[in-house]
């Protein structure tokens, strides 16, 4: 990050490129230590939902899907969204545990203010993967009311969905709990590379998870506003490159991505876990993969080098990738 004329922070990223039969086509630092992957996950815990058959049994529609692997702005479509899922269900934004928090667009957080209402549940940026859960639960039978608890069993069904894309013993799955109280599991990025290139390219998948990441991967490409929203990387990204690229970020720096075109998936961390350096390290590693264009490229540039605006709006510095860094792995 660039003040003026000097470097006044540094940011380390880690990041991976496999196929999706393991093949590691690039690693840049330490790709085998585990990392949380935090909402970068929500691709394969939404199609863990589909391959329950509660996303068939309630009739799901694409924008639904697309809003249940969301990490999102709570715009006015994605709050309607989350709110039709939950209908179908028969449960209501009371039966969310995901904690409320004002929506992470401006605007929209301006609007609820301006209107009145404080910040519900609907709000939180992963309601719609809530609601999703709470769909195995009805359509299974499970107990609803401790659908957070790792021993439930829809969480078991979603764990052991998350394991085979990266390869790993359901039990040996090393867990925490994500800032939306789910339990959230920590995989090395060459493992979560590898579960994004079984995303893009749907090989070297157990027969009975195919037809689920197919289902979701589709959904997110031809809704990308419904899995994010205005001004965010996901959804500009997919929508550059007409969903050639599906990609899904997560919290402290963590972001995969699905190239179809190239066959191979990615995954990154921000070593100290700050944001910011995310966007332009994607934006990077893609480019240096050949997987945009020069209209894509031109499109995203505001995500490759964002800039750094004092408190008045005055644009004082920038956030890129070193040039050292292009060369480097």
């Amino acid at each position: 990050m660039t003040r003026g004329a000097l470097v006044e922070s540094r940011h380390v990223v880690n990041a991976c490129v496999v196929d999706a039969h393991g093949t590691v086509r690039l690693a840049l630092g330490d790709v085998d230590v585990p990392v949380y992957l935090r909402s970068a996950a929500k691709p394969f815990i939404a199609a863990a939902i589909v391959a329950s058959g509660a996303a068939e049994r309630f009739g799901f529609d694409s924008r639904e899907l697309a809003v249940i692997a969301a990490s999102h702005n709570a715009e006015p479509y994605h709050v309607e969204a989350v709110l039709g899922i939950l209908a179908k269900i028969g449960l209501s934004v009371a039966d969310l545990r995901c904690g409320a928090h004002p929506p992470v667009y401006d605007p929209a957080a301006a609007a609820l203010a301006l209107a009145g209402e404080p910040p519900a549940a609907i709000h939180n940026n992963c309601s719609g993967k809530h609601a999703g859960i709470l769909a195995i639960c009805v359509h299974l039978g499970f107990e609803a009311a401790t659908y957070l608890e790792p021993a439930n069993p829809a969480q078991q069904l979603i764990l052991a969905f998350c394991a085979r894309m990266v390869d790993e013993d359901p039990a040996a799955l090393r867990l925490g709990v994500d800032g939306c109280g789910i339990p959230v599991f920590a995989t090395p990025l060459r493992r979560a590379a590898r579960a994004f290139a079984r995303l893009a390219t749907l090989d070297a998948l157990d027969e009975r998870d195919r037809e689920p990441l197919r289902i979701v991967r589709d959904a997110m490409a031809a809704h990308p506003r419904y899995v994010a929203g205005t001004g965010r990387l996901d959804t500009a990204l997919m929508e550059a490159t007409h969903g050639r690229i599906v990609c899904k970020a997560g919290a402290e720096g963590v972001h995969g991505s699905a190239l179809l075109r190239e066959g191979v998936g990615t995954a990154l961390k921000v070593v100290d876990g700050t944001r910011r350096a995310a966007s332009p390290a994607v934006i990077a590693l893609l480019s240096r993969l050949g997987a945009l264009d020069e209209a894509e490229t031109h499109r995203l540039a505001e995500f490759a080098f964002p800039e750094v605006r004092n408190v008045a709006g005055r644009a004082v510095g920038r956030i890129q990738v070193a040039p050292e860094a292009h060369g480097k792995g």
